[in-house]
């Protein structure tokens, strides 16, 4: 009987586990603050050179499109991920970021032994889990061979449409500030896609940095979705990273994997599109 792996992980039950029954990721946007430390035992994933294709026009999928399947599967064997194995991943940013892209990656190439730390790294840090700044050895294996991202994705297109029908839902994941068009950091121009709802990420923690209980997120998210199902649901940032963080709670909430705008702000404001403003 298949082991089921509910996609987020306490610390104290990370720290239960055989050191060897699991390959612990810490993913993260540059290897500065993994060479200086990380977990021990974690191996490192780069969100720019392994979760993400380096664009060359960011008006084409944003500034984070999805590698190819192909390029995620050489990933993957680099890292001596096999099909049997049970990942782990953490990040610095209560696993908002980087950490919940990987876990959307691996979920779309067909893994399931994937969970998130709660938390993230300073989380586990305080149940006691070492802290390193030793690089762990990798044992590669074979290429992960799978030809195409298996989770709901959305183009620009689909979203157009879905942002002005009543029986679709598009979700922004940004900060209120950056929906309402007052303040943009990032990107070109401040705004939000017309149509699109504010729910940032953030209120899917709690003050202590984990996930809020699932009940309690399940019954903030039904009254969000006002009926609309799960497949219905388009979810965006600003290039396709922290709205996997969202993804993932819809998941621990047990409402199931929503389809995730990959392009995100970042295309959408880069195209021409009707720009929103409070």
């Amino acid at each position: 009987m298949d082991t089921f792996f509910p996609s987020v992980i306490e610390p104290e039950e990370l720290l239960l586990l055989p050191r060897h029954s699991y390959i612990l990721i810490d993913a993260g946007p540059s290897q500065e603050r993994y060479n200086k430390r990380h977990l021990e035992g974690s191996l490192y994933v780069d969100l720019n050179t392994d979760l993400a294709e380096v664009p060359n026009n960011a008006a084409n999928g944003g500034r984070h499109p999805l590698p190819s399947p192909e390029r995620f599967g050489k990933v993957l064997g680099r890292l001596g991920i096999t099909p049997e194995s049970h990942v782990v991943v953490y990040d610095d940013k209560n696993g908002a970021n980087p950490a919940a892209r990987f876990w959307w990656m691996l979920r779309a190439a067909g893994h399931d032994k994937v969970q998130v730390v709660n938390g993230g790294m300073q989380a586990a840090e305080e149940q006691g889990f070492s802290v390193t700044d030793a690089v762990t050895a990798v044992i590669p294996t074979e290429d992960h061979k799978f030809s195409y991202w298996q989770l709901p994705a959305a183009d620009i297109a689909q979203v157009e449409i879905a942002a002005s029908a009543d029986d679709l839902l598009v979700i922004d994941v940004r900060d209120k500030e950056r929906f309402d068009g007052i303040t943009e950091h990032i990107d070109l121009v401040a705004g939000h896609i017309p149509g699109a709802v504010n729910i940032p990420f953030a209120s899917n923690l709690a003050a202590n940095g984990k996930f809020l209980p699932p009940k309690e997120l399940n019954e903030r998210y039904t009254t969000s979705l006002g009926g609309i199902p799960m497949e219905d649901v388009i979810v965006h940032c600003g290039s396709g990273v922290t709205a996997c963080h969202t993804l993932l709670a819809l998941e621990h909430a047990g409402l199931g994997i929503a389809k995730l705008y990959v392009g995100s702000w970042s295309e959408w404001s880069r195209n021409g599109k009707t720009i929103g403003k409070i």
